[in-house]
Protein backbone atom coordinates (compact mmCIF):
# COMPACT_ATOMS: atom_id res chain seq x y z
CA UNK A 1 0.00 0.00 0.00
CA UNK A 2 1.39 3.41 -0.93
CA UNK A 3 2.49 5.51 2.04
CA UNK A 4 -0.03 8.27 1.22
CA UNK A 5 -2.87 5.74 1.47
CA UNK A 6 -1.48 4.41 4.76
CA UNK A 7 -1.26 7.96 6.14
CA UNK A 8 -4.82 8.68 4.99
CA UNK A 9 -6.13 5.58 6.76
CA UNK A 10 -4.23 6.46 9.93
CA UNK A 11 -5.53 10.06 9.84
CA UNK A 12 -9.10 8.76 9.66
CA UNK A 13 -8.47 6.34 12.53
CA UNK A 14 -6.94 9.06 14.74
CA UNK A 15 -9.80 11.46 13.91
CA UNK A 16 -12.39 8.78 14.71
CA UNK A 17 -10.73 8.10 18.06
CA UNK A 18 -10.61 11.83 18.89
CA UNK A 19 -14.28 12.33 17.96
CA UNK A 20 -15.34 9.37 20.04
CA UNK A 21 -13.45 10.50 23.14
CA UNK A 22 -13.95 14.26 23.30
CA UNK A 23 -10.60 15.06 21.72
CA UNK A 24 -7.23 13.39 22.01
CA UNK A 25 -3.52 13.79 22.43
CA UNK A 26 -0.98 11.61 20.69
CA UNK A 27 2.65 10.71 20.89
CA UNK A 28 4.71 8.85 18.34
CA UNK A 29 7.04 6.15 19.63
CA UNK A 30 9.72 4.68 17.37
CA UNK A 31 9.51 0.88 17.52
CA UNK A 32 12.42 0.09 15.23
CA UNK A 33 12.81 -1.00 11.66
CA UNK A 34 9.20 -2.23 11.73
CA UNK A 35 7.79 1.29 12.18
CA UNK A 36 6.30 3.49 14.86
CA UNK A 37 3.41 3.41 17.25
CA UNK A 38 0.88 6.22 17.67
CA UNK A 39 -0.29 6.24 21.28
CA UNK A 40 -3.60 8.08 21.81
CA UNK A 41 -5.19 9.33 25.02
CA UNK A 42 -8.70 10.74 24.80
CA UNK A 43 -10.05 13.63 26.85
CA UNK A 44 -12.22 11.06 28.64
CA UNK A 45 -9.21 8.95 29.65
CA UNK A 46 -9.68 6.24 27.04
CA UNK A 47 -6.50 5.14 25.31
CA UNK A 48 -5.49 3.24 22.26
CA UNK A 49 -2.70 2.85 19.80
CA UNK A 50 -2.11 2.44 16.11
CA UNK A 51 0.88 1.09 14.24
CA UNK A 52 2.46 2.87 11.27
CA UNK A 53 5.01 1.26 8.95
CA UNK A 54 7.33 4.28 9.17
CA UNK A 55 8.02 7.03 11.69
CA UNK A 56 7.30 9.64 9.00
CA UNK A 57 3.87 8.11 8.32
CA UNK A 58 3.02 8.15 12.03
CA UNK A 59 4.04 11.79 12.41
CA UNK A 60 2.15 12.79 9.24
CA UNK A 61 -0.98 11.03 10.50
CA UNK A 62 -0.92 12.83 13.85
CA UNK A 63 -0.36 16.17 12.13
CA UNK A 64 -3.03 15.45 9.52
CA UNK A 65 -5.59 14.52 12.15
CA UNK A 66 -5.01 17.81 13.96
CA UNK A 67 -4.63 16.35 17.45
CA UNK A 68 -2.16 17.66 19.99
CA UNK A 69 1.18 15.91 19.65
CA UNK A 70 3.24 15.27 22.76
CA UNK A 71 6.92 14.41 22.69
CA UNK A 72 6.47 11.14 24.58
CA UNK A 73 4.23 9.13 26.83
CA UNK A 74 5.24 11.00 29.96
CA UNK A 75 3.76 10.91 33.44
CA UNK A 76 1.29 13.70 32.70
CA UNK A 77 -0.12 11.90 29.67
CA UNK A 78 -0.14 8.53 31.45
CA UNK A 79 -1.90 10.11 34.42
CA UNK A 80 -4.93 10.89 32.27
CA UNK A 81 -5.41 7.25 31.23
CA UNK A 82 -8.44 5.66 32.87
CA UNK A 83 -8.13 1.93 33.38
CA UNK A 84 -10.96 -0.44 34.13
CA UNK A 85 -11.36 -3.97 35.41
CA UNK A 86 -10.23 -5.50 32.10
CA UNK A 87 -6.88 -3.69 32.15
CA UNK A 88 -6.26 -4.46 35.82
CA UNK A 89 -7.03 -8.13 35.24
CA UNK A 90 -4.69 -8.24 32.25
CA UNK A 91 -1.89 -6.50 34.13
CA UNK A 92 -2.27 -8.77 37.16
CA UNK A 93 -2.44 -11.87 35.00
CA UNK A 94 0.71 -10.96 33.13
CA UNK A 95 2.56 -10.15 36.36
CA UNK A 96 1.72 -13.43 38.07
CA UNK A 97 1.64 -15.61 34.97
CA UNK A 98 -2.14 -15.91 34.93
CA UNK A 99 -4.20 -17.31 32.13
CA UNK A 100 -5.13 -13.98 30.54
CA UNK A 101 -2.76 -14.30 27.59
CA UNK A 102 -4.32 -15.08 24.22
Amino acid sequence: MAESRVVGRLVRDVERFARGHGGAEACVEYVGARGSRIVLVGADGAWGDLFAPTHAAAEAAVEGAGVTRREGFDGEMAGRVVTGPYEWKRMAGIQIGGGTRP
